[in-house]
């Protein structure tokens, strides 16, 4: 990929859309690598997919949490992704072998994470009604950042381009800017409105290349500083923004905003419908309007961060916006004419001679003097786009697409493990049964040794209250809240949708169907110590009461050892 060709002289922005990424299950979040090749997408059934980006396919989903994923973050490398769910964990998984390396239990739920842009071992988490954390993976401890009023702890918060300074944001308005490494005030200002009233701080978002960022408030405007103004302000600092970006028409709210790839541009998305907005950053003119299906509502947005691309979601659906690419065959040669209709060629006499007798030798001036010259092609250029200010070369290390293995359709039960055990006989006692069909329930089944389980470590966070609900979930205390549930659906619904087998009705004479085995009906149906897999199974369906009916083909197929 020629990053240099993709330097369009006209808008650098998307106009219309390209297409969506299905994730199956309901996509709740979305974002992108440092260099835009995968795409990690957190689902509401826990999971998180992660696209292969340059081919739109998914290459691969990690079975990451019970409860739905509400905010991801890629490290710097590509290697490792911070997630975390709507039951207040936060886990770090390894993108290329899909394991768990460690999770934290925090007392609220998380409303952000966001990795330090140089150093993978610090992470910044935003739980909700508490002061923002930055937490230390290689030792699983935590420093809580000092907030302006210790009764206001509505917090956002977000490290700066380099991770040099943390920007908090409290709802009565209030910035303050913090040393990452001793979390000292450097500088702190105030966003008012037109009067001195103040107005809550919704989010904070950072440029990928120079020194800007955008503050989004609850009085529906977007506000566009330069860093090193608010450096050069110091504490309680009167820094004027650079553009004040707002839909003076409809006065939307907006839901999400965040930088184009090179920082020129900046992209809202509404809080009432799937309309994304987008200004030009150095004059403030709004320039597209991307309007999505009637009715939805957005949840997040990422832009590409080097294509003029943006990923949207809305109604569980990835919509990915991008430029209207228009074919041009006049570009293969700058002697290549298009012809609307057949031209008769009239070729010169000695057009198609071996050799021209009469063309006399010119001499090799400029253009022509310059093909004599040897060309380097082994010296490998850094790609600038993917290097900081501060770079020469690339991470070498970098993981910028991720290896697909091919679908086997009867694959070979362990093939890396020892053979399976025959001494065990048909009636063996139960533990050895449950033995077996543990091992086929481990997290290995893939093939290849056990898994090492992720060490668990609880934050304790001093008077966070712990009965908070996530906005994704809905509002604490309301009995008509939207609140959805978490784990797999229940009812009829949930059933047809994740079971394709269903016992059909008889008609005329019912057979006699064998009762339900008295120790697997007592334990509720696969509660025993022999009903694994296929008790768990039987529950899912629906948790049939004690003394129902089980047709054969199902007790056959779904109750494993209990013939």
């Amino acid at each position: 990929m020629n990053l240099e060709l993709l330097e369009s002289f006209g808008q650098n922005y998307p106009e219309e859309a390209d297409g969506t990424l299905d994730c199956i299950s309901m996509a709740l979040t979305c974002t992108f690598n440092r260099w835009g090749t995968l795409l990690a997408v957190g689902c509401n059934d826990g999971r998180i997919v992660i696209w292969d980006f340059l081919t739109r396919g998914i290459a691969k989903i990690i079975s990451a949490h019970i409860h739905p994923v509400c905010s991801l973050c890629w490290s710097r490398d590509g290697h490792k992704l911070v997630s975390a769910s709507t039951d207040n964990i936060v886990s770090q998984w390894d993108v290329l072998t899909g394991d768990c390396d460690q999770r934290f239990r925090f007392p609220s739920p998380i409303l952000k994470l966001q990795y330090h842009p140089r150093d993978i071992d610090k992470v910044l988490v935003c739980p909700m009604k508490s002061a923002p954390v930055l937490l230390t993976l290689s030792d699983s401890k935590h420093v809580v950042l000092p907030v302006d009023d210790d009764s206001d702890l509505n917090v956002v918060a977000a490290f700066d381009r380099r991770g040099e300074y943390i920007y908090t944001g409290n709802a009565k308005g209030k910035i303050l800017v913090l040393n990452t490494n001793n979390q000292e005030l450097v500088a702190s200002f105030r966003v008012t409105t037109g009067t001195s009233n103040t107005t809550a701080i919704k989010s904070i978002e950072f440029a990928r290349k120079g020194s800007c960022f955008l503050i989004n408030t609850a009085d529906r405007i977007i506000r566009v500083y330069d860093g090193r103004e608010i450096l050069t302000c110091g504490r309680d600092g009167e820094p004027e923004p650079m553009q004040k970006l707002q839909d003076l028409v409809n006065r939307t709210p907006w839901k999400r905003c965040c930088f184009s790839g090179d920082g020129e541009y900046i992209v809202a998305g509404s809080a009432r419908q799937h309309a994304l907005y987008i200004w030009e950053k150095s004059i403030g003119n709004l320039v597209k309007i991307l309007h999505g299906t009637r009715g939805e509502l957005l949840l997040d947005v990422a832009w590409h961060p080097v294509r003029p691309i943006i990923a949207s979601i809305s109604s569980g659906v990835v919509s990915i916006w991008a430029q209207n690419q228009v074919e041009n065959w006049s570009a293969f040669a700058p002697d290549f004419k298009e012809l609307d209709e057949n031209v008769e060629y009239e070729e010169r006499e000695s057009e198609f001679d071996i050799e021209d007798e009469d063309k006399s030798e010119p001499e090799q001036t400029g253009a022509d003097a310059a093909e004599d010259e040897e060309v380097d092609v082994t010296t490998v250029d850094p790609i600038v786009a993917f290097c900081s200010s501060d770079e020469e070369l690339e991470d070498n290390k970098a993981l910028l697409y991720l290896p697909i293995a091919p679908e086997v359709e009867d694959p070979e039960e362990n093939p890396f493990g020892p053979p399976p055990d025959s001494s065990v006989q048909p009636g063996a006692p139960d533990e050895s049964l449950a033995g077996g069909d543990r091992k086929q329930r481990q997290p290995s089944s893939e093939g290849g040794p056990a898994k090492k389980k992720a060490r668990t470590t609880t934050i304790e966070l001093q008077g966070v209250p712990s009965d908070e609900v996530h906005p994704l979930l809905g509002v604490k205390g309301d009995s008509k809240s939207k609140k959805k549930t978490a784990g797999r659906p229940k009812g009829s619904k949930g059933k047809d949708k994740d079971f394709s087998f269903r016992p059909k009705p008889y008609k005329g004479d019912r057979p006699s169907f064998p009762m339900v085995p008295e120790a697997l009906s007592s334990s509720g149906l696969g509660g025993g110590g022999g009903g694994g897999e296929g008790g768990m199974k039987v529950r899912a369906e629906g948790a049939l009461a004690t003394g129902s009916l089980v047709t054969q083909p199902f007790k056959q197929h779904n109750i494993g050892g209990m013939d």
